[in-house]
């Protein structure tokens, strides 16, 4: 049997052999517990592991994912690249990182399309397209930043559904695919967010007034 110094380094062996069964077996225990056996590991030492089952493997994995793609980033001269093209890096990096594993990617898709999993599914996303946001340098903090988030969830969502059944060659349409949409994001995001901004602004003032006259006429609070 391995040995480990942490917990932590036992998940993610766990995860890492769990993923060559995915393919055949699906997000399941019988892809885990035969991860277990590659590792010689007891099944009851994988299951304490991972007390919530294939869905706590497929969190660590899309987790793992998000860190590698920022620390991917890192290694990329960004000052030198617009918001567009630090996106697209983003997304398109995040993908070809797991370009070995889009079976269990598509396999993970079905998993958290079933409803007791819509609420991983949302977290997921969520944590996917906020790392991306953050590794394109976004400092947002106002209505700009949901609304980005939101945009792009379509975006990264579209694209990789498009990327699983692309047989172009080294993936060139779902490139091309991927900088249209981020195109209109980037675009349409900040439209929205000048537009949500300004009725924050109107809908502030309006809460400063107050009626006065027979007619209803407003006065600014004092």
């Amino acid at each position: 049997m391995a040995e480990y110094e942490d917990i932590e380094s036992l998940r993610r062996d766990l995860m890492q052999a769990t993923l060559g069964h995915v393919a055949f077996d699906g997000w399941s225990w019988a892809a885990i517990h035969l991860a277990a056996e590659d590792l010689g590991l007891d099944r009851v030492d994988a299951e304490n592991a991972f007390p919530g089952g294939p869905a706590e493997v497929l969190e660590l994995f899309s987790t793992e994912a998000d860190y590698a793609m920022l620390a991917a980033m890192e290694e990329h001269d960004l000052a030198s690249m617009g918001v567009r093209e630090r996106v697209v890096l983003a997304v398109r990096t995040r993908l070809e990182q797991n370009e070995r594993h889009q079976e269990a990617i598509r396999r993970g898709l079905s998993f958290l399309a079933m409803p007791q999993h819509a609420g991983l599914a949302s977290k997921l996303l969520y944590r996917t397209v906020d790392a991306v946001w953050v590794a394109a340098g976004d400092a947002s903090s106002d209505y700009n930043f949901y609304t980005k988030r939101i945009l792009l969830a379509g975006v990264y969502s579209s694209t990789l559904l498009y990327w699983l059944e692309d047989r172009s060659e080294e993936h060139e349409d779902t490139w091309d695919f991927l900088r249209r949409r981020v195109e209109d994001v980037v675009r349409v995001g900040g439209r929205l967010g000048r537009t949500v901004g300004r009725l924050g602004e109107v809908r502030r003032g309006v809460k400063g007034l107050r009626p006065r006259g027979p007619r209803g006429s407003f006065a600014r609070r004092r």
